[in-house]
């Protein structure tokens, strides 16, 4: 750890700096963060310095709660919305736990700062119509692209991975003679999916021609690859989903999310409950799952409305 205490040689700015890059070489390496969430931190304390900087102050030592509610003010009063400003309190909080641990401050100015409220907003998803009409065979040419495009919605649709998840599934994590996969999540965070029988067929079929075009071994290697035999990247998956949401609805969001939103979704309505949503989409508290409730209400009080007598009145 750096000695914050000897800054003869330093400008304060740069001290600032240090303890901030002290804080990301700990999430990144003890923590075991993801590249992204990494990146998503250093942005954040990255502008929280920057306003600091207008009060000429570069030590953490001197932050005090008051400081933390002007940033937010000034964070909330440029437009940021309310979602991205309590992902950089989440982020303060972070850092200054950190510092509490490592004994730099001895008390955590960002404990007495509540999140911003924020409107409930309810999943997007597709309706299982819409996913039949998607996957069906017919709008998917018969190539190595065709077939893998149609694997990725299919696979996303059967098991809610994260794109993540999926762009970096291996061969390895496929489990065709227990019928399952083995997801790393979060944190590196093992779960379990449960392969159907279709879904089983579908990846066989896949593979046997992804192997065929490549020469893959299937040992380790990436499930997904591109028409040139590299590893899938994340764009080009979401361009893929994009593609195929467009042709069959005209929701604001077509991302991949979107797909592990209908997973869920189909879930709940057809009986599962909550707590196997939750372990199924690698959840790591069943507070982020109860969304999906909302969700089923909005299609029982659908339901009522347009069944009831009483409904419409």
């Amino acid at each position: 750890m750096f000695q914050k205490d000897d800054i003869s040689s330093l400008s304060f700015y740069t001290l600032a700096m240090e303890y901030i890059q002290d804080f990301l070489r700990y999430m990144k390496y003890e923590r075991r963060c993801s590249p992204l969430t990494v990146d998503a931190y250093a942005n954040d304390m990255r502008l929280f310095q920057q306003f600091m900087d207008t009060y000429d102050i570069y030590d953490p030592r001197e932050v005090t709660s008051r400081h933390l509610r002007r940033w937010i003010m000034y964070l909330l009063s440029n437009g940021m919305k309310a979602r991205s400003v309590n992902r950089k309190i989440a982020s303060c909080r972070s850092y200054f736990k950190y510092l509490c641990r490592e004994k730099v401050i001895e008390n955590n100015p960002s404990s007495l700062i509540d999140n911003v409220k924020t409107p409930k907003v309810l999943p997007i998803f597709l309706h299982e119509p819409e996913m039949d009409l998607m996957l069906n065979e017919e709008n998917f040419p018969d190539t190595y692209e065709g077939i893998r495009d149609k694997m990725i919605l299919e696979l996303f649709y059967s098991s809610g991975l994260r794109v993540s998840e999926l762009t970096n599934l291996t061969d390895n994590q496929i489990n065709l003679s227990r019928n399952i996969i083995v997801v790393l999540g979060k944190r590196k965070k093992e779960r379990i999916i449960p392969l159907t029988d279709a879904l089983k067929l579908s990846i066989i079929s896949y593979l046997q021609r992804r192997n065929k075009e490549f020469g893959c071994s299937a040992e380790g290697g990436r499930v997904f690859l591109t028409k040139k035999g590299d590893d899938i990247y994340t764009k080009l998956i979401y361009r893929v989903v994009r593609k195929h949401i467009e042709m069959v609805s005209t929701i604001s969001k077509k991302s991949p999310h979107v797909l592990r939103h209908t997973f869920a979704t189909v879930l709940l309505n057809n009986g599962a409950d909550l707590m196997s949503i939750k372990e199924l989409l690698g959840h790591s508290s069943l507070a982020a799952t109860q969304i999906y409730a909302h969700t089923d209400f909005e299609q029982l009080n659908k339901v009522y409305k347009q069944a009831h007598p009483m409904g419409n009145k």
